[in-house]
């Protein structure tokens, strides 16, 4: 029977992966499903709209940044919208929007927990963007959902299918 090797947070923080980041969650080292040019070009799409849309809101917009949910859990996802600048290079404060584009070799049995851990931390708003099937879909409590478009009314954002998968 093989053993995981626990790592200390600050071993994972210093730390750089080959290949696309990974998450950390309670001293193991978890890799995240490599996207394709679909998923880099959604990604993509949304952070370009809130890039273009900060000076107007005040909203920053970071992707794939760490960000440390617990003391001994970091996730990352694939777009993360703040109401201003983090103060931290590791933000440890929810933001507004955590965003998770679908990977091809995403399973529900692994992003729905990853989107729970997000609402008990305290995120508003968790979007969904599913490039292979083009569906944008919410997460709350009362589960996954799935929407014609993703809406921040305070600020006037509403982003359509067609913004984002083009």
């Amino acid at each position: 029977m093989a053993t995981q090797t626990l790592v200390s947070v600050e071993e994972y923080l210093h730390t750089v992966f080959e290949g696309s980041d990974c998450e950390y969650l309670d001293g193991e080292i978890v890799e995240r499903n490599m996207g394709n040019k679909s998923h880099g070009h959604v990604q993509g799409e949304i952070f370009y709209i809130f890039r273009q849309l900060s000076a107007k809101t005040g909203l920053y917009a970071v992707p794939e940044v760490r960000h440390r949910v617990s003391a001994t859990r970091f996730r990352i996802p694939d777009v993360a919208v703040f109401t201003s600048e983090p103060e931290s290079e590791v933000p440890d404060l929810p933001p507004l929007v955590a965003i998770e584009v679908l990977s091809p070799d995403d399973r529900i049995g692994y992003i729905v927990p990853k989107l729970d851990e997000y609402r008990q931390w305290g995120v508003p708003h968790i979007w969904v963007a599913d490039p292979e099937d083009r569906k944008l879909l919410v997460y709350n409590a009362d589960g996954l959902h799935e929407v014609t478009q993703l809406e921040l009314p305070q600020y006037g954002i509403v982003l359509t299918k067609d913004a984002i998968f083009g």
